[in-house]
């Protein structure tokens, strides 16, 4: 069984295995891969704020043998909020919006009146506490939402704790902030990401919806069991996860988030402050009870989440559907980052190891991002010789 064999390669977050190595072999990538079955990943390597590796691996349609290059579109998926975040930390700069203002202010209505198709608030109409919700306690993922409606047993929007109280990651925060942008600014969401983000990083083969010319070098998905799924054409903006992208693209971003161009030093050190403390045990299931603090110092940045381990601060994204596993680490101390695309979910069982390989000990905290990892760990433990020394 996969899972089985790999157990003992998922523990680079609690066990010591290996000196970093900046730039990974590309034989020891696919061996990897091939010991997951993950049929595509892209990975990238930034250093200083500078891009020093680019690649892509294996295949981007295994079906039809169509090779996974470094300009395949791949799905973003919420990658996105983070891009979204550094969009409005550019606003908040300009002065054109304030980060700890009410959306009671910030709208031209009470959130309550907006009843779209989509996105209807009325469900919030007998609940003031919306009054206290703010852009920052969106971007920490504090509202107090479940992470989408549709996930509550009557599929009703409503607030489980006061705003700002707690962290539960929640899509349906980043929905309101478009509605922000949207109606409160009268900007268009999509354009302001073109040109505030994609077009200022050299991002040409990004777009928060899907254009025409994606088609010629399209990533498909592979999920857990293998199976393909065709990659989707979204056509609606969603700030919560509708960018797609390439390796190549997302290397220039978060180059670029690193080096904080295109932001105030003061908004740049905002976005990767930590903000609010994190004491569950798990990012999912997101309204789970706080359990206490992790080890790893967790703390909410801004559309990110902090940490402090091995080499000083960190912080990192994760996105993730049925068959996408993306994951952006980086040192801030270090000014070091490894980008990960995979159109193949599997992919994620391999990134502590990946991740290790160009980072080397990180105190990434494997164990909260992923709710296999203690399962993982438990195998290692058990079957594990007397040393403690991985077989």
């Amino acid at each position: 069984m996969v899972f089985g064999t790999l157990a003992a390669s998922l523990l680079a977050g609690c066990v010591s295995l290996a000196p970093a190595v900046h730039v990974p072999d590309d034989a020891a990538v696919v061996r990897l891969m091939a010991g997951a079955q993950v049929q595509g990943l892209a990975l990238a390597v930034i250093e200083g704020g500078q891009i020093v590796k680019v690649t892509a691996y294996g295949w981007r349609n295994a079906e039809r043998r169509l090779p996974l290059t470094n300009d395949s579109i791949m799905y973003g998926a919420s990658l996105t909020k983070t891009a979204f975040a550094y969009m409005l930390l550019q606003l908040a700069d300009e002065g054109k919006l304030d980060l700890d203002a009410s959306v009671a202010t910030l709208l031209p209505r009470p959130l309550p009146d907006y009843r779209t198709k989509d996105h209807d608030y009325g469900d919030l109409a007998g609940d003031p506490r919306w009054r206290a919700i703010t852009p920052r306690i969106l971007l920490t993922h504090s509202a107090g939402f479940a992470n989408f409606r549709w996930l509550e047993p009557d599929r009703r929007l409503r607030i489980h704790f006061d705003p700002g109280s707690r962290y539960a990651y929640s899509g349906e925060g980043f929905y309101l902030l478009q509605l922000i942008v949207e109606q409160g600014l009268g900007l268009d969401a999509g354009a302001e990401m073109q040109r505030r983000v994609f077009d200022r990083f050299g991002m040409r083969h990004t777009s928060m919806r899907w254009r025409p010319d994606f088609a010629a070098n399209l990533a498909d998905g592979y999920g857990a069991d293998g199976t393909m799924e065709p990659h989707d054409e979204r056509s609606r903006v969603s700030a919560a996860g509708s960018m797609d992208t390439t390796i190549a693209d997302q290397a220039r971003l978060w180059a670029g988030i690193m080096r904080g161009e295109g932001l105030s030093s003061r908004a740049r050190a905002d976005l990767v402050r930590a903000q609010l403390p994190i004491r569950s045990r798990h990012q999912f299931p997101t309204l789970a009870a706080e359990e206490g603090t992790p080890g790893a110092s967790l703390a909410a940045g801004l559309g990110l989440v902090t940490f402090r381990g091995d080499s000083g601060s960190g912080w990192f994204k994760g996105g993730h559907n049925d068959w996408t596993g993306n994951m952006v680490l980086c040192l801030e101390d270090r000014r070091r980052c490894v980008v990960l695309l995979a159109n193949d979910v599997r992919a994620e069982r391999i990134y502590p190891q990946l991740a290790r390989l160009v980072l080397g000990a990180s105190g990434m905290p494997w164990c909260w991002e992923y709710s296999w990892y203690e399962t993982a760990q438990a195998i290692h433990t058990k079957h594990a010789p007397a040393t403690g020394a991985l077989p």
